[in-house]
């Protein structure tokens, strides 16, 4: 504690020195509160309980917008709104677990409930929760009677009247909630509940407040109580009744399990194989390839090809052109892809006939223009098809491309050339 005092009166000092710069009083209150937080890192609050039957609900009050206060139940707190851990609430309902916080939102819309986020600097005895996350749904007291009636048993129900009818006649004209408060200070008290014992504010006045959040004003420290202030988190805290790290974990998990677990199951088969065709290894290599690079992120074109006709070229061999499932499949992906491309080309369609409006008897060579005008996926399917690829004779592919380029237009409902004008209107009139 001598340290961080030492940083407070050395802050000080610089303040009353540097009025005039207030940078550097920002700085200096920066320094002190990172000073703050490497010192007394986290603060571990034992919250009260409320007895209402077999349960015991934890509790405290909200003292503003940013604070909070520790203590027993006291009726003299008619200014701070006493707040009931959700957790508790919902505990040994029907309700499972995960589905929690979507019934906390929805009591959090009706002003019911609300999220507390506290500052890095408290943890809770009894509740874990990921550093990443450190809020925690609270119900106030009409909340509180709206969880009962709707999830206990009816005994549960009288329970929770006896306990709490007081407190809800006291707080009956209360606001609704806000549903989220930003918490990071916690109040001083006369008296300070730890679990079952009374800590005197004497004894407690040691402890400091959490460090304001780095683009908040400078301001000085305030004293506040906090039932026990430690450099890590104790040794108890590994014993939990809420544990909602385990359970981020677990829904994590959950979404890469079947994934690692089939992993593990080719693993295992791998083991037992002495020995494997080359063309077989390059093709499951390739996939392996791709799926390490897909899974953090990438994706790659190029990549996915290889992969691809590695495949194709291991499987297709045998399968029937009349009945294959695989050239189905392909067929049938290849021309939704196609025909989704119509708006496009006809746009591509439209911008030649302008340009070429005044010379639409002079159009290029047919390669030439569904060159221009054509995917170039398109037009492989088709020289390939028709087995004008690179090897075949040059007088070939020129005596046939245009058939190529009919059938281009004729498919895409894109007519360009006077022959597909003419064959158009002829098979139009001839049906």
């Amino acid at each position: 504690m001598n340290a961080v005092f030492n940083v407070w009166l050395n802050t000080k000092r610089s303040r009353e020195k540097t009025k005039a710069f207030p940078n550097l009083v920002i700085s200096a209150s920066a320094e002190l509160r990172t000073e703050l937080m490497t010192t007394e890192s986290v603060s571990v609050i034992d919250l009260p309980h409320w007895e209402s039957g077999k349960r015991r609900i934890r509790f405290l009050y909200l003292a503003g917008n940013n604070s909070f206060k520790v203590t027993k139940q006291n009726t003299n707190e008619e200014q701070m709104i006493p707040l009931f851990l959700g957790a508790d609430l919902f505990s040994n309902t029907d309700i499972r677990t995960e589905n929690h916080p979507r019934y906390h939102a929805k009591f959090a819309k009706r002003g019911l409930a609300t999220k507390l986020v506290f500052s890095s600097a408290f943890r809770f005895q009894g509740i874990r929760l990921p550093c990443s996350n450190n809020g925690l749904w609270f119900y106030c007291i009409h909340g509180v009677f709206r969880v009962a009636f709707e999830l206990y048993s009816k005994q549960e129900q009288l329970s929770v009247l006896e306990s709490f009818q007081d407190l809800w006649k006291s707080r009956i004209n209360d606001e609704q909630l806000n549903m989220v408060y930003d918490l990071h200070v916690q109040l001083p008290t006369t008296t300070s509940y730890h679990g079952d014992k009374e800590i005197s504010h004497e004894h407690a006045s040691n402890n400091m407040s959490a460090p304001t959040p780095a683009h908040s004003e400078p301001q000085e420290v305030e004293d506040f109580v906090i039932s026990q202030p430690v450099s890590g988190l104790p040794e108890e805290l590994s014993s939990v009744d809420h544990d909602y790290c385990s359970l981020s974990e677990q829904a994590k998990f959950k979404q890469s399990s079947l994934l690692a677990e089939k992993l593990c199951i080719i693993g295992d088969k791998l083991k037992s194989i002495t020995t494997m065709d080359a063309s077989q290894e390059e093709t499951i290599l390739k996939l392996l390839d791709y799926a390490e690079y897909w899974i953090v992120g990438g994706q790659d074109e190029e990549r996915l090809t290889g992969a691809v006709m590695a495949l194709l070229r291991t499987h297709s061999q045998g399968y029937s052109i009349y009945s294959s499932l695989l050239l189905q499949a392909l067929a049938g992906w290849l021309g939704q892809k196609f025909h989704s491309a119509n708006s496009s080309i006809s746009q591509q369609v439209e911008s030649f006939k302008m340009r070429h409006i005044e010379h639409i008897t002079d159009l290029p060579p047919a390669e030439e223009l569904a060159t221009e005008l054509f995917p170039e996926a398109m037009r492989n399917l088709l020289i390939n098809w028709m087995g004008l690829g690179e090897e075949a004779a040059t007088w070939k592919r020129l005596s046939e491309y245009p058939i190529v380029l009919l059938i281009l237009e004729f498919a895409n409902h894109n007519l360009i050339t006077g022959v597909a004008h003419v064959l158009y209107s002829s098979l139009i009139n001839s049906s």
